[in-house]
């Protein structure tokens, strides 16, 4: 705010308060500045991790702190002390190695002499000390030799013979026809990728320390033809998915090579959908050239029930459509005041005193201790909601009118005032997790979902075509719900591509689906 010289008032009384009115505008504007240096300091070099020490008090005794005057500044909680029960606690020490790991039996002995006591008698064995090392042998390849015999009549040569002159065994069904690639192969390259993270370019070069010559764009053929073959499956996974009562949607950024229109540094997104009945999740991975709202709106276009998103307004045309129920996520209206906090730490170079973020924080984090409350005693969806209702619902009242007066007192242009206004104006997402016992506070299930794609984006940096994009979509589906499902990734792509040849009715590839593939079958062979 700056005035003109010949604008400036005679009087000496109201040229002090213009002075005043400028330096507390300069004042401000400084303090957003430094607010702004400091938050992109701490996301370039600050901690990742937003875990946070939950109330270890049971949530019943929440309602009981006193609250004091809504506009304090001070932390809500109360230094009053408790006593905790007493409680056993395991001596740490190394854990067991695995029981199905097989078992090679060492001997150590002595020789025969060793055995003669000095008096001169034989010496008895009275028992044995025992210890377990763990070895590892590194990956051995073996090429699968198919030999098929040929038969043919020598008395009639084939004249009498309806089906030919001579017969042969059929040859086995391939995933990929003509190719060298076993279900193993197959398998291990793309866990090798989209598990363990490793490009195809440094998986050619361990190929080679082992005397195998494999080159990238193999690899990179054999998944895009592989996704093809999977279509089938994916299309039954977006089934599942859209058949339960919650829908969780993410997305994120991925650079994709060769799009039609546009240049290669232009950014593409990677969208994640979780849903499906709460025991059988299954996760469906896209990729789209753009980040529209349009994309979930057409994606979920017959989907009725409850979705769960973080604020992109991309999200809100959602919450307008028929039958859909729109979420919000606490976990990232947390992280608006945990960056106001982080900031105000780097700007005093030491710990800040209690301030507004941290009565927010206190407030949030009352809300999932009573979460993790109830998950430790194993409530029902039913025991959860009247939980809720009992305890969380007041402390979101009280929390709610202490938002709506620090925004009269908060600069809207500063990191507080955006997190309180983030807040309000996400609040009635954000309490609609009181409503059923079935839904989460946050969206944490996508994100988690997403994030080994995030790991692996730094490692491999692109995909190298729209189909090379897709195919990545279609193997991190299978491989996230697999793990969602609780199955080890690699057993279950060498099941589903041995038997994925033979599939031929609907049942057949349901059958294929994490959630419903026989587990005696995901067996490695020796």
């Amino acid at each position: 705010m700056f005035c003109e010289a010949s604008k400036l008032p005679d009087n000496v009384s109201e040229l002090k308060q213009v002075i005043a009115l400028l330096q507390s505008s300069y004042e401000d504007d400084i303090k957003i500045l430094k607010e702004q240096v400091a938050f992109l300091r701490d996301k370039l070099f600050g901690r990742k991790s937003e875990k946070y020490p939950l109330d270890l008090n049971p949530p019943q005794l929440l309602l009981f702190d006193e609250p004091g005057d809504i506009s304090s500044d001070q932390d809500t909680s109360s230094d009053e002390e408790i006593a905790v029960p007493a409680h056993k606690r395991k001596k740490p020490g190394r854990k067991p190695l695995p029981k199905d790991l097989p078992r090679v039996d060492v001997i150590h002995d002595l020789n025969e002499e060793e055995k003669i006591c000095e008096c001169g008698c034989r010496m008895s064995r009275i028992g044995k000390d025992e210890s377990e090392k763990l070895d590892i042998i590194p990956a051995k390849v073996r090429v699968i030799h198919h030999i098929r015999y040929k038969y043919a009549c020598k008395n009639c040569e084939g004249v009498e013979s309806k089906t030919g002159a001579v017969k042969i065994a059929p040859a086995p069904e391939q995933l990929i026809p003509k190719s060298i690639a076993t279900p193993g192969l197959l398998a291990y390259v793309l866990t090798s990728k989209f598990v363990d993270h490793l490009p195809f370019y440094r998986q050619e070069n361990q190929f080679k320390r082992i005397g195998v010559d494999l080159s990238r764009a193999t690899m990179a053929n054999w998944s895009i033809k592989v996704a093809e073959r999977c279509n089938p499956l994916i299309s039954l996974l977006q089934t599942e998915m859209l058949s339960g009562p919650l829908v969780n949607i993410d997305e994120t950024t991925v650079q994709v090579l060769k799009e039609p229109g546009r240049e290669n540094t232009k950014k593409s997104y990677m969208w994640v959908f979780r849903g499906g009945p709460p025991d059988k999740p299954a996760l469906i991975f896209q990729y789209h050239p753009t980040r529209s709202g349009q994309v979930p709106s057409d994606y979920l276009r017959d989907y009725e029930g409850y979705i769960q998103t973080d604020g992109y307004s991309g999200y809100n045309a959602l919450g307008q459509k028929k039958g859909i129920i729109h979420l919000g996520c606490w976990a990232h209206a947390r992280r608006k005041f945990k960056e106001v906090q982080n900031a105000a730490k780097n700007i005093k170079k030491s710990k800040s005193k209690t301030g507004s973020a941290d009565v927010a924080l206190s407030y949030i984090r009352k809300l999932y201790a009573i979460e993790k409350w109830a998950k430790s005693l194993d409530y029902t969806p039913e025991q959860i909601y009247k939980e809720r209702q009992e305890k969380a619902r007041p402390i979101l009242d009280e929390f709610k009118k202490w938002l709506e007066k620090r925004s009269l007192q908060t600069p809207p242009k500063g990191l507080l005032g955006k997190a309180i206004s983030y807040s309000l104006n996400e609040w009635e997402k954000l309490v609609r997790y009181l409503d059923d016992g079935l839904l989460r506070p946050d969206n944490n299930l996508a994100e988690n979902a997403i994030r080994p794609f995030v790991v692996g984006r730094k490692n491999w940096l692109f995909s190298g075509s729209p189909k090379g994009a897709e195919a990545s979509a279609a193997a991190y589906s299978l491989i996230e719900t697999a793990k969602a499902n609780g199955l080890e990734p690699y057993r279950y792509l060498r099941c589903l591509f041995e038997k994925l040849p033979s599939a031929k009715t609907t049942d057949d590839y349901k059958a294929l689906l994490p959630q419903y593939i026989n587990r005696e079958l995901l067996v490695v062979p020796e």
